[in-house]
């Protein structure tokens, strides 16, 4: 299985000026490191490299300071890898700048890790229970850095089909691996390229969808921030496939360091003849631009982005006809996401009976997702189709913390459906879970505890689509507005009985006569939390009860009197004069005048309030 500490040991390069091998200090400066303090963690290691001297190249000692994207575990960032030859590679975790000077000094001048700041058990298991595939390069190679990508094989699949592959050859070869899309629908990827190939134009276009709108989804912002090249090069074999003359990625303006270093690789790709005119002497010719979206969620719709990026309202449009017959300005045009595009160099450099072979018979390879949520070990991981909840959950994830209870996971976004435990054995593949409600979706994988309450949990995401529907059709304008009304008033206690089947048949309808993909699945996690707890919703609608005490309109106060010491902290605290008593009486709650606002609660020491 590929894991981090094989890679890491694949990173050592050679010093053409000292013929050197170097140590190699890598820092994640991905988003997550960069926010955890990243930046000044690496600047204090190039001062204290300098300082040293550990940076000479005549000498024995010669050390090179690296940035890397994203690793996955970013609550354990700032991570740091020493790498020094014949030594194993090592990780420290929650780095910071003062802990800099110790690291180099004792690890690096005195060949002694630190033990109490290396990386723990957790942080191992979180990664060596994956199959890092995609995702191989990220966290370990220099994304800023063309030669570090193609040190590690980068570019070879485009040389490759370049020099011995005609078109449909490498449509072939994309058919027989198996890919599908990896944006949520997975439509097999040499489908489309061939519906694509087969009409001609005077412009065709391959674009990238990059918009990634899921909230919790960082998947394809990770991907392009640790390994833009990756992307680059499957979109450039794509256009190849099918011809395109231009190439666009659209990505949200919400991540600038994936658009930084979108640009720093598209320019180098360029100034070494992987893009531009005259691709490595090829005859093929192929220029990408990056376009920046204002953040919209219907924009990670094929036609609503298409329209965004020529510059009109991003709203879908009815189809036929296909984008692969009259897309962008009417032209033909392939579409996909960030991470089809991050499996085409694999596939190309190691065959498609070698990729065929992973995942499962209709699901082929490996899987990001950004595991988030109640989880111990929340971060970015990749498996193998077919792994099941359970070992994200308990083997990457590490369990839930804090000794709750599982209670159920919800994946595929805010279109996604919410499993239960009973559910925790199911593989992870496109068919078992539209069977069972879900949807892989681009790959978000929120975990949920004993204390989520499931209805409040589907107000929240039909919230979500409620505010991001463009209001072009009525099912989804009309739909998703009186859905989350409805689910508004049972969360409330104003539920009554009749809502239930007015929500399942509304769900139904959307589902039918929706234009796009937002409110043909916008209902998808109201149906799974129907489906599976829908003693929750009869609860909130017939005790006026939300069993996990998260709906706090339907909070009751009471003052238990074998508790209570009459000190009239509640009293005292109460905003609205709500509760009443004396230093010889028990302390009573007017219910009617409570605004529930949990003072009172927080305020007792005796937990004489329940």
């Amino acid at each position: 299985m590929d894991n981090t500490s094989t890679h890491l040991e694949k990173n050592y390069k050679v010093d053409d000026a000292g013929g050197k091998t170097h140590s190699v200090i890598a820092v994640c400066l991905g988003t997550g490191g960069v926010a955890a303090g990243g930046n000044y963690v690496f600047q204090k290691f190039e001062e204290e490299v300098k300082r040293l001297n550990l940076d000479i190249t005549l000498g024995k000692r010669v050390c090179k300071t690296s940035k890397t994207g994203c690793r996955g575990l970013c609550s354990k960032d700032v991570l740091v890898d020493i790498t020094i030859p014949g030594a194993k590679p090592l990780t420290y975790e929650k780095v910071t700048a003062a802990m800099v000077s110790e690291i180099v000094e004792q690890h690096l001048v005195k060949n002694t890790p630190i033990e109490k700041w290396l990386a723990k058990e957790d942080y191992h298991k979180f990664y060596d229970s994956q199959y890092r595939l995609v995702l191989g390069n990220c966290g370990v190679i220099d994304p800023e850095d063309i030669e570090a990508y193609i040190y590690r094989g980068g570019y070879e699949a485009l040389k490759k089909v370049l020099k011995s592959m005609k078109p449909e050859e490498v449509i072939q070869e994309i058919k027989k691996s198996g890919l599908r899309g990896r944006g949520g629908g997975g439509f097999p990827t040499g489908e489309k390229w061939a519906s694509g190939a087969k009409y001609s134009a005077d412009e065709k276009f391959i674009v990238c969808n990059a918009d990634e709108g899921d909230p919790g989804a960082f998947m394809d912002r990770s991907l392009m921030e640790g390994d833009p090249h990756a992307v680059l090069e499957g979109m450039i074999i794509g256009g190849y496939a099918i011809k395109a003359t231009s190439g666009y990625i659209y990505i949200r303006a919400e991540y600038p360091l994936a658009v930084k270093r979108l640009h720093i690789a598209i320019e180098q790709a360029h100034e070494r003849g992987f893009l531009g005119e005259n691709i490595l002497n090829s005859g093929y010719s192929l220029t990408i631009f990056v376009k920046e979206g204002a953040g919209a969620f219907v924009c990670g719709e094929s036609t609503a982005l298409q329209y965004s990026i020529e510059g009109k309202r991003g709203m879908p449009r009815t189809r036929p006809p296909q984008s692969v017959e009259a897309g962008l300005w009417d032209k033909p045009t392939v579409l996909n996401n960030v991470e089809t595009f991050g499996n085409v160099p694999i596939i190309l450099t190691r065959g498609a009976d070698w990729y065929s072979k992973l995942g499962t018979e209709k699901s082929k390879g490996t899987k990001i997702f950004s595991l988030t949520g109640r989880i111990k070990n929340p971060g970015l991981i990749e498996v193998p189709m077919g792994a099941t909840i359970r070992q994200i959950v308990f083997d990457m994830g590490g369990g839930i913390p804090k000794k709750k209870k599982f209670k159920a996971v919800q994946i595929g976004g805010p279109s996604g459906g919410c499993l239960p435990e009973s559910l925790l054995d199911t593989p992870i593949d496109y068919e078992s879970l539209l069977g069972l409600g879900a949807m892989m979706g681009s790959g978000s994988f929120v975990v949920v505890d004993e204390t989520t309450c499931m209805v409040d949990m589907a107000r929240f995401f039909m919230t979500f689509c409620a505010s991001e529907s463009c209001g072009k059709c009525p099912p989804c304008r009309i739909g998703t507005t009186l859905m989350l009304e409805i689910l508004t008033r049972i969360t409330m206690g104003e539920g009554e009985e009749k809502d239930i089947e007015v929500l399942e048949q509304m769900s139904d309808e959307m589902k039918v006569m929706s234009l796009c993909g937002l409110g043909q699945s916008a209902p998808n996690p109201v149906k799974s939390t129907l489906r599976y707890f829908k003693d929750e919703y009869l609860s909130h609608i017939r005790d006026k009860v939300c069993p996990t005490s998260t709906c706090v309109a339907l909070h009751k106060y009471e003052v238990t009197s074998e508790k209570c010491v009459k000190c009239q902290a509640c009293i005292r605290n109460c905003p609205v004069k709500a509760i009443s008593g004396s230093a010889a009486e028990t302390a009573v709650i007017d219910k009617g005048k409570c605004i529930k606002c949990n003072l009172c609660y927080e305020k007792c020491n005796f937990m004489a309030i329940k």
